[in-house]
């Protein structure tokens, strides 16, 4: 057999850690065991566990003390929404709160865009609307559509907005592949978005809200039938 590569490794190790933190076998708050006691414990040398320990420490879920030992941080008290992808990875219940989310900071994004876009930015809506229809079927679609939403978000001159919809789809990732269902027909998914640009675009608040109410619960229904 040929012998694995350090990264390769240190991958595993990382995936493995991260597994029983998040599954509470290391409790939040807890220092780990000695590095060479869990280096043993895993398999490996202490150097790849310290290089494991330096990506979940970038993670947010590990904070070394310098002569005191390694503590698993309490990630649902300091963590932050970068935390989602790993989070959605570790457990695919997540989603349920991040629709939850979606629908809300969606709905409030097109009441903010219609409220307060630029011609400019009303142009660029209207021109990524169109990608959405000319993309090709499947993951193109999905993606034409996200920079429509970002757009949404851009227009809204919340940069927090902006930042809350990257954070959304980022936490998508792990599980993108199973949420192309309202992407298949570059047409329909064209046409079921259409309302939400159109309304932002006329800036008419009111109905660029409820039209994102209709296309969140359209979409989440179709993903949720995917994720079942």
């Amino acid at each position: 057999m040929e012998a694995l590569p350090r990264e390769t490794l240190v991958d595993v190790l990382e995936s493995r850690l991260r597994e029983d933190i998040l599954a509470g076998r290391y409790a939040a708050d807890s220092y780990l065991p000695p590095e060479r006691q869990l280096a043993e414990g895993y398999g490996v040398t202490r150097t790849t566990l310290k290089h494991a320990f330096s990506r979940l420490v970038q993670a947010g879920l590990l904070e070394t003390r310098h002569g005191i030992g390694t503590r698993v941080r309490d990630y649902a008290r300091a963590g932050g929404a970068d935390l989602l992808p790993m989070l959605v990875r570790h457990n695919p219940d997540w989603i349920s709160d991040i629709f939850e989310v979606r629908r809300s900071i969606g709905a409030l994004i097109a009441e903010r865009a219609a409220a307060h876009g630029s011609d400019t930015q009303r142009d660029e809506l209207r021109h990524l609307l169109e990608a959405v229809r000319r993309a090709d079927a499947g993951d193109e679609v999905q993606l034409a559509d996200i920079e429509v939403h970002r757009a949404l978000a851009r227009a809204t001159g919340n940069r927090v907005y902006v930042l809350l919809t990257n954070t959304l789809f980022n936490a998508y990732l792990p599980v993108r592949a199973a949420l192309a269902g309202p992407f298949t027909d570059p047409l329909v998914a064209h046409d079921r978005l259409a309302p939400v640009v159109d309304a932002v675009v006329a800036g008419d608040r009111s109905a660029a809200q409820s039209a994102a109410e209709t296309y969140l619960d359209m979409t989440e229904q179709i993903m949720r039938e995917d994720l079942a």
